[in-house]
């Protein structure tokens, strides 16, 4: 149970505070609603340029690092299709460099065109050496726009086009910050050794006098039910052949994630789970082999992917996935099964809620999806699933044409 307090500032930053003097340190985290999804379909990967930009210097303060720093604290940030998330650990009694640090830069980046043309090569270097010179780096790249065909998701959080970031102009990323990155589109979670008053005055002090921006109403297109299975070969200088089947399911806080979740832990989590027995144990079709799930706020993917051992088809490693899911549809999942797989899940939530920074962070994604309470509610979710729940998800999930199948093969030396 994270216990918490919250408030709204006047400019509409949410705040919320975690007290916990247990520990002498702090965590500030600030949660801004805007993640891929949001981008223009012709102006993709700027939310995540926008996680390099911040850290580029703001108004007052050249270096963001180096205060951090001097203070005894560490800071980082990611992005993913739906959020952009910056956070910093630090002694408690060094959290208002925190707020001074965090709310010049929500203020105003400092719009450096040298740092728009470092951050943009850095970006650039990223798509290169981590989506097109690594070994299956660029899978999602194409699995994406294969498994979604309206929605936002069908292009990954580094862009589309890699173009798209070398085309920026500064006029670009002052739209881009003016309109998402404002008080009333962001969430801030202070955590640790401090007191809910003293966040309060600090939170005026700092955040208090900047200006709100237009509300956000976000209004994607939404993914149609996939009617019918699809199917993608590519092939690239890869060790092995590898297969990949996706499946659409529920959306993160939505009914049905967890008995999805679930599902996923049955078909492929550890040397227990069917696939790892059946197709590496048994069979040794499968160098490597698992089942996880994309826990994005609107409706995700159930995804299993294996590496094939040499000599194996792609074909005949299909067919021996297909046969174990079609399995897993038609008997469903034993009790076995399920008291495994949840005493896991339930187990791994209360070993992450140990860190102070995820407390944090799950209070932030809570009350960003629309109720912080949403951040206490897991572990009972799961505690009540039953074997039914399981094998009915697996019945909606597991269907043929709700599955988009990617053959990555190795290429020829």
């Amino acid at each position: 149970m994270i216990r918490y307090k919250q408030f709204t500032l006047g400019n509409g930053l949410r705040v919320i505070v975690h007290e916990d003097f247990s520990t002498p340190m702090a965590a500030v985290n600030i949660l801004y609603n805007v993640g891929s999804r949001d981008e223009d379909e012709e102006r993709t990967g700027f939310a995540h340029l926008f996680e390099h930009l911040m850290f580029g210097g703001s108004r007052h303060i050249p270096s963001y690092d180096i205060p951090v720093q001097n203070v005894g604290g560490e800071n980082n940030a990611f992005t993913s299709p739906d959020i952009t998330n910056y956070y910093i650990t630090l002694p408690a009694e060094n959290v208002e460099t925190a707020f001074w640090l965090e709310s010049d830069r929500m203020l105003s980046l400092s719009f450096d065109p040298n740092v728009l043309e470092v951050q943009r090569k850095v970006v650039i270097e990223e798509f290169k050496q981590r989506y097109l010179n690594q070994p299956y780096g660029d899978l999602w790249l194409k699995l994406r726009p294969l498994a979604y065909k309206k929605h936002p998701y069908r292009w990954a959080t580094i862009g589309k086009d890699i173009g798209h970031i070398e085309r920026a102009t500064m006029g670009d990323v002052k739209d881009f910050f003016f309109r998402f990155y404002r008080p009333n589109n962001a969430v801030m979670v202070v955590a640790g050794a401090v007191t809910f008053e003293k966040v309060q005055e600090l939170s005026e002090k700092w955040f208090g006098n900047i200006p709100a921006g237009p509300t956000y109403v976000r209004n994607l297109p939404q993914e149609p039910p996939q009617t019918e299975a699809r199917h993608l070969e590519t092939s690239a200088s890869v060790p092995l052949n590898s297969l990949i089947k996706v499946f659409h399911m529920p959306g993160r806080y939505d009914e049905g994630f967890y008995a999805a979740d679930l599902l996923s832990d049955v078909l492929g989590r550890g040397r227990s789970s069917r696939l790892y027995q059946k197709l590496l144990k048994e069979r040794a079709l499968f160098n490597s082999v698992s089942a996880s799930i994309v826990s994005s706020l609107d409706p995700g993917l159930l995804m299993v992917k294996g590496n094939l051992n040499p000599g194996v088809s792609l074909e005949d490693a299909d067919k021996a996935v297909t046969e174990i899911l079609q399995e897993v549809v038609e008997n469903g999942a034993s009790e076995e099964e399920v008291v495994k797989v949840k005493n896991q899940s339930e187990a791994s939530l209360a070993f992450s809620e140990v860190e102070l920074l995820n407390r944090a962070m799950n209070l932030a994604f809570a009350a960003n999806a629309g109720n912080v309470d949403w951040a206490n509610t897991d572990a009972d979710i799961i505690r009540v699933l039953t074997p039914d729940d399981i094998n009915n998800a697996a019945k909606t999930i597991l269907r043929p044409e709700n599955t988009s199948t990617m053959y990555y093969r190795t290429e020829a030396k």
